[in-house]
């Protein structure tokens, strides 16, 4: 397909998806916002996509949603811009494959909810994140965020609506990884082809545990992952990755 607001680049294992609205400071437009779905409704599919990179580019990840769209919708549309916002981001949310956000410059709003839905971050000296919904007079997304980060931290995050620079966002937990401008890119894309070498059904299924055993009791919890442990053992793919694995070590002793 072709996209009019983002490039995709695919790599041998894995794809990039970047915000292009450069002029925009990479605002979710409603043509984004379809877009986005497409391409992730496109990529989920793709026996030869096994990894995703998410980013805004070096200079902006993104401003958030289209304030020049918002400002002017008809409250007669606002249920289905509404709807529009919740499809994309419950498709990238609910993606199956590993998702990495390359966060270069600001993460704001809708752009930051987008951040949060990704399975890693690595940001950019320079990356910035901030909720300033509130003084638009709407709500920030909260879930996502305080999956991330705790609850006491989330509220803080956005009901004070305060810039939060790389360093900060390491230490909270927010991102995984801060590198230098010229090398966020590398390294996130060097960690979708990393996970890409990973089982695809493994990695599924993990990304399910993630989601449903934090809510759990923990004795439910250690049984849920129990079961998916045997249902992954009795696959075929285990044993001869491990087979691989102790030819491999019986060849480098030698």
């Amino acid at each position: 397909m072709t996209y009019q607001t983002l490039i995709i680049e695919k790599k041998k294992s894995y794809a990039i998806v970047k915000l292009n609205r450069p002029h925009d400071m990479n605002a979710i437009s409603k043509e984004m916002r379809q877009e986005l779905y497409d391409v992730f409704v496109e990529l989920e599919v793709d026996p030869e996509v096994k990894a995703i990179v998410l980013t805004g580019g070096e200079y902006v990840f993104s401003a958030g949603m289209d304030i020049k769209e918002m400002s002017s919708l008809p409250d007669e549309e606002i249920d289905e811009f509404l709807k529009s916002m919740m499809k994309y981001l419950k498709k990238i949310y609910s993606c199956k494959k590993p998702l990495i956000a390359a966060v270069g410059g600001i993460a704001l709003g809708g752009g930051f909810n987008l951040v949060t839905i990704c399975d890693l971050v690595v940001a950019s000296e320079s990356a910035i994140f901030c909720h300033p919904e509130l003084k638009f007079g709407f709500n920030p997304f909260f879930y996502p965020l305080s999956q991330i980060v705790g609850i006491t931290k989330a509220k803080e995050i956005v009901m004070l609506g305060e810039p939060i620079g790389a360093n900060e966002a390491l230490k909270i937990g927010l991102v995984n990884k801060v590198e230098p401008p010229e090398k966020f890119m590398r390294v996130a894309e060097d960690m979708a082809e990393t996970l890409s070498k990973r089982s695809a059904k493994a990695f599924e299924e993990l990304k399910n545990l993630c989601s449903i055993v934090p809510r759990m009791d923990k004795m439910d919890a250690l049984d849920i992952e129990s079961s998916v442990c045997a249902l992954l053992f009795a696959r075929d793919e285990r044993k001869t990755q491990m087979k691989e694995i102790l030819t491999e070590k019986s060849r480098k002793k030698k």
